[in-house]
Order: structure tokens, then sequence, then C-alpha cells
């Protein structure tokens, strides 16, 4: 019986549509998904629905192009957010140089910030990495961002960077862009990363995988990653989805 979990989406946003999109969900085979914050209202709500519904756990944290929304304020309730026995993660949390939309020095301290939070409540990161890989993994390395454990969100990087955030205590997740007729590196590191640090995720609305392209994307779509990572690998999709249900329950600290 096919079992998935989808490691990373976005349900704050979706209102009275949430009822339906938890049906295909479970009629895909998703048995649990993360919700995760990326701004202090979508923090909260992704909170509210992880204490709501057994099958979804949470992140709480700011993306770095909401970063700007940070003070020394709102960071204290951050904390007191974070520190919920329903959060199970800070984030995403991380830098991103595409959008460039807020000051990099300011992501770079509020990731930082948002690090060492995660260390003071003993829980996992996930990161966020858009066209910044070299300062990202140079704060990851200096901070010992992996100690709690963490997640590669979205993974867009080569094998070589894979292997590094790999030795730090990373597990690498794969969205819909493994599913594009266009990824290179992605199948290689699809193919060459152990299956117990493998995880899988929709980043729902967004990154729709094929054949879905350019409409909003949805939990029951992590299908379509998993069908393609089980072909990389060679494996039956049900054993895709035995390891990485595993490895993200594993992750958020929840219970078989």
């Amino acid at each position: 019986m096919l079992q998935l979990f989808d490691s990373h989406c976005h349900l704050d946003g979706l209102g009275d549509k949430l009822p339906g999109v938890l049906e295909r969900a479970a009629a895909a085979g998703v048995v649990g998904m993360a919700t995760i914050g990326c701004d202090w209202e979508s923090s909260q709500r992704a909170s509210e629905l992880a204490a709501a519904y057994d099958n979804i756990t949470c992140a709480v944290g700011f993306h770095p192009s909401d970063s700007h929304g940070l003070d020394d304020k709102r960071f204290i309730e951050l904390g007191e957010l974070a520190s919920r026995p329903e959060v199970r993660a800070v984030g995403e949390i991380g830098l991103d140089y595409y959008w460039d939309s807020t000051p990099r020095d300011i992501q770079q301290k509020w990731f930082v910030e948002q690090i060492h939070l995660a260390r003071d409540l003993h829980k996992p990161i996930v990161i966020h990495d858009r066209e910044a890989h070299g300062d990202l993994f140079d704060i990851v390395r200096r901070e010992n961002a992996g100690e709690f454990g963490g997640i590669m969100h979205c993974f867009s990087g080569s094998w070589e960077l894979a292997k590094e955030a790999l030795r730090m205590n990373f597990y690498i997740s794969f969205a819909g862009p493994l599913t594009y007729k266009n990824a290179r590196a992605l199948p290689e590191v699809a193919a060459q990363c152990p299956l117990d640090r493998i995880l899988i995720e929709t980043d729902t609305p967004y990154l729709a995988p094929e054949p879905l392209r350019g409409k909003p994307n949805e939990p029951a779509n992590v299908r379509y990653v998993a069908a393609r990572l089980a072909e990389i690998r060679r494996l039956d999709i049900e054993e895709i989805g035995a390891a990485v249900t595993r490895n993200a329950r594993l992750f958020y600290g929840l219970a078989e």
C-alpha cells in the first residue's frame, strides 16, 4: 500500500479549499504533510493547522525574502510560537539571492538568529537556498546549523553540494523540479543520495510537477515526485514511499 509524506507545503492560504485538498491527498496515499511558515501570519496559521489535524505537522519561521519583517520584538514572539509542541522545526529560513528583495545583510542576520533559536529549542531547521550556495553554506558550517538536523528544501544544487549538506546532518528534499524535462543535476543527486537521507515535497502551491506545470500545486501531487524518484532509483514507488515517509517522521519527531 502506497504511503507518502509531503515534507514541505504551504497550507496556510487555502481557506475553504483545504478540506478538498486534504481529501485528495489522502486518496493519493499521503499520510502526512508538513506545512511551513514564511512570515508571522503563515507561521501562526501553520501552528494552528498542526494543532488541529493529526496528519499535519509544521515548522515556523521567516523566509529570507520576508526577513525584513523581523525585529527584536517579533523575534521574541517567534520564539514563543516555535516553542509550542506542535511546532517541530524552525523554517523556512535561509538566503535568497534570486529575488534579492531583502538586503543580503538583513537576510544573513536573521538566518543566523533563527539558527540560534532552533539550537536553543533543540529543534531542526528547514533551509531555503536560492542562488546563495556560497554564503549559505559558509553560515551553515560556521554555525554548525545541522546540530539538531535539517532539510535542504527543494534542493537545487550539485552532487558535490549535496554531499556537503549530507556531511552536515541534512536531508535532501526533492520537489517538482526533479520531474522537469530540463532537470540536469537533480537526477544525478537523486540517484546517488542515500535513501535514508531523502525527502520529497510539493512546496504547495508552487512548483507543480510534470504534467501539471503552471497549475496550483497541492500535496496529492507529491506522488509525481515519488514516481520520478522511483524511476531514477529503479525501485518500486511503494519502496520509495515507505522510505521517504519513514525519513519525514524521523525528522519531524513523529511517532510511527
